[in-house]
This record gives structure tokens, sequence and C-alpha cells, in this order.
């Protein structure tokens, strides 16, 4: 029997091997890999790999609060074009993702807008504790924690509630993202800084040395280590911290990691030469720390990699003093082709990319149906030309944000078709399909394993109430 569209003449990647087949796709989901397969429509992929979808753990859409920075069209558009297929979006729109209220609004706009599957990260803040079950009951994919100050100025919460905070999510066996920074060691040397009148492209560095991040990664995974809450590294930027996450991953703690292209590629000898358009948190820091983030991931002490997706105007990003630059840039569009091109350079082999870009995110959130190209999964799939080369433009990016340090980098790969659950959605770098398209990805993580729940601030007040009413 003829499935519904059968892929011909490409080369299927997986984790572990690439080798030559067909694929056939039944509505939304693939129902065979291999040869003599039928199909009433086909898609020539000859002289193409046949890769799962890219997962991107990590971007921020702007909607609701700052639509015209960017929104869930023209980020999923983006995201289509860069051969990802699910993305994680996270939470410090306006309103922050912290309350039902919240959430449903962006569920509402996400559905209308979407061009790929996704999840929506709830917020974990010092003030909405008590929202977190209903958040997650109401479908969030995780939750974030923000340790350091970021676009949104979301203040950190004290390690009081970020630890009753996790008490919580080891009970729900939902993973928790943080951002890894001291809020108060960057504070306090920004203030030192611009009162010394640093205003120039270096001085976010010196405000964010790398102590900050090892304090704030030993501090969350003590208690994820305590709880039992699953804790995912953001954008793991430097290879101070490195051997916290070595170690926690062999005492057996829940600890998932991701890096960035800006991590792996640039340093701040690229910055004097980009400037503040490269402002970024956690900084991109000093040659030198590059080589240790590629050997991590090979070593699987960085399990994925992310973009963290940040995107704001050309004018935010181009101002005079750092300070008043705005942090982050697009990035969901030119991670595929960025990665793939040191693929081409031998740093990495194609199988090791769909491990950091596909298969390891779906492992981590719980995606089951995601990241592989095998019966069963669902039909998100990139075609991907090895051979093209071209050069960076940021005036032909989708995104609303038409500004990047990749401005004129020379890449060679690329996703030249991407389909999502069975649908060919960008081809020819064209958007084809209709927004609205993408769902929120199914999820089914394993069973909690809290720990120490004698000893939880719910456990303990709980007793406390018991011996008042006896």
């Amino acid at each position: 029997m003829a499935a519904d569209i059968l892929i011909t003449g490409g080369r299927v990647v997986t984790a572990d091997s690439t080798f030559e087949a067909d694929v056939a796709i039944e509505g939304e989901t693939i129902v065979g890999v291999g040869r003599g397969l039928a199909g009433k429509r086909t898609i020539d992929a000859s002289g193409k790999y046949v890769m799962p979808g890219a997962i991107d753990s990590h971007v921020h859409f702007r909607t609701p609060g700052y639509d015209y920075k960017e929104d869930w069209q023209t980020g999923t558009g983006a995201a289509a074009r860069g051969g990802v297929t699910t993305v994680l979006e996270m939470p410090n729109t306006n309103p922050p993702t912290g309350t039902l209220a919240a959430l449903k609004v962006k569920q509402e706009i996400a559905a209308r807008q979407a061009y790929v599957d996704y999840g929506i990260y709830g917020l974990l803040d010092e003030k909405n504790l008590g929202e977190l079950e209903a958040l997650a009951a109401a479908g969030v994919s995780g939750f974030k924690c923000f340790m350091g100050n970021t676009f949104g100025d979301l203040p950190a919460p004290s390690d009081g509630a970020m630890l009753e905070g996790f008490e919580i999510l080891a009970r729900l066996g939902k993973r928790c993202t943080v951002h890894a920074e001291n809020a108060s060691i960057m504070a306090r040397r920004q203030v030192a800084l611009e009162a010394a009148g640093r205003t120039d492209t270096l001085a976010h560095l010196a405000a964010r040395p790398e102590v900050c991040a090892i304090e704030a990664v030993s501090r969350a995974v003590i208690f994820a280590e305590w709880t039992g809450a699953r804790l995912h590294i953001a954008h793991k930027s430097s290879a101070d911290a490195l051997y916290v996450l070595r170690d926690a991953k062999r005492r057996g703690v829940d600890v998932t990691v991701e890096t960035c292209p800006q991590y792996l590629l640039l340093s701040t000898e690229d910055q004097k030469r980009i400037g503040n358009v490269m402002r970024v948190n956690p900084p991109i820091r000093e040659p030198g720390h590059q080589e240790p983030l590629w050997q991590a991931l090979k070593e699987g002490i960085v399990d994925m990699i992310a973009t963290d997706h940040a995107p704001h105007t050309p004018e935010e990003k181009t101002r005079d003093s750092v300070w008043k630059c705005d942090c982050g840039f697009p990035g969901v569009e030119t991670q595929m082709p960025l990665m793939l091109t040191e693929v081409n350079k031998g740093r990495m082999s194609i199988m090791d990319y769909v491990r950091y870009a596909s298969v390891n995110p779906a492992k981590a959130w719980g995606f089951t149906s995601k990241g592989a190209i095998r019966p069963g999964a669902d039909a998100d799939i990139v075609l991907v030309d090895m051979k093209r080369e071209w050069s960076v433009d940021q005036s032909q990016l989708f995104s609303k944000s038409k500004i990047s340090p990749w401005h004129g980098r020379r890449v060679q790969g690329g996703p030249v078709l991407t389909m999502v659950r069975g649908r060919v959605v960008m081809e020819g770098g064209k958007i084809v399909a209709e927004p609205g398209w993408g769902k929120p990805a199914k999820q089914q993580m394993p069973p909690p394993a809290p720990r120490h729940t004698d000893k939880t601030t719910a456990a303990i007040t709980a007793r406390e109430g018991l011996r008042k009413a006896g």
C-alpha cells in the first residue's frame, strides 16, 4: 500500500550512522524507512541528507509585549528556514508567563501563528510558587528560573524561593532551565564599571566574570541534587564550570546542558571587530573557552546545541554605550548552517550534529515522537544540501531582527526543505505553509524522582499544621 509521501534517493542520518534509504510518511507520521517502499507523492532527496528536524530548547519570540522585535509567526518562520521543527519558548515576555492567565494568552497566540511545533516555558520566580502546579497542568513543557539578570529585568528569586520551587518541580517531574549567573556579583560590578566610566563593548564581559557562572551552576546543581528536580543549564558559555557539571553527571544528577553557536565559534577577538551587536547574556568570552566547550560536547558533558534566539531591532543593538544596547541577537535561522559548516570542516560528524541538535533535546524534554527518523516518529524532517555555499545576509533573515553577528560569514551546508509532521513548511528558502500548523509538542517525561520529601517546605509546614490541630 502506498504511503502519502515518499522521500526518495537521500541519505538518512541518525546519531550513529548514515545510510541510503527512502522514508515513507502517512499523515503526520513516519511509517517506513528502507527500500521497496511506495508513495502517492514523491520528494526527490538525491544528493541530500535526510535528517530529523532540529529541536531548539531556547528561543525568545517576544510576544506578548514586545511584538515589534519578534512574534510567533516570524520567529517560527525563521525556525523553519533554519531547519528547526520544534522550539521551546522562554517566559520573559510582558506579562511574563508566570500565571495561568499569561500562559493562556501566549498559547492562543502560538496556536494562531506557529509554523513549527513548540513548547512554552513557565516562569519560576519569587512570587509565583503557588502557580507552578497549575502551569504544569495547563501544558507548559518546563520552567525557567532567571538566577541572573537578562532582558525583561525579571528579578532573580531568593535562594529560599528557588529551593522551594525545585521541591515542587521535583514532585511534578518537569525540567527547570536556569540562567546560571550570580545576580549580586553582576549588579555590583556593573555599578562599579559605570561609575568608572566604562561604556566600551568589553565592559559587559568585565561585569560578568566566570565566577558568576561557576557559583550559580554549583548552586543550581546542589538544589537539584537535594530535591531530585530535573535541571537544565542554559547557554553554557565558558570552560570554568564544566568540572561542576562533569562531577554532577557522574553522581547521577539529572542535569542537561546546552551551548550555542556564539560560544563555540566567537570570542572577544571577534567582538573587538563586530562591537555591541555581540552583547549577549552570558557574554561571549576570551579565546580559550571555545575548545573546551567542543570537547564537552564530545564527552557528553554538554548535551545539546541551542540558540538563545533573542531578537532586537538594529537601533537597539548599535547604541554607543554597551549598557544601553539590548542583549542578544537572532539565531534560530542560522544555527544549522553554522554547525553544518563545522561538519564540513571536520570539527564533528553529521551524526554528532544530529545527536546534539535533535536526539538529545528530544530525550531531555520528553519529546518521545521527535528527534529521529524512524517508524512511529513525527515526520519532522529536514533535507540538507552539504554542498550549498553562501554568505549570511542579515537583511534576508525571516526574523524581524535584521541584525546579526554572523552577517557576512561564509557557510557551507544548510536546509533546503523543512517538513513538520508530514507537511512541507519551507522549501527553497520560502515558507510554503500557513501559520497555525505548528502544535504543542507532545511530551512524556519519566516518572518524578523527588528526594528529601520529608524536609520540603510543604512537608514541614504540614506537620506544624497537624501539631497545632492536635
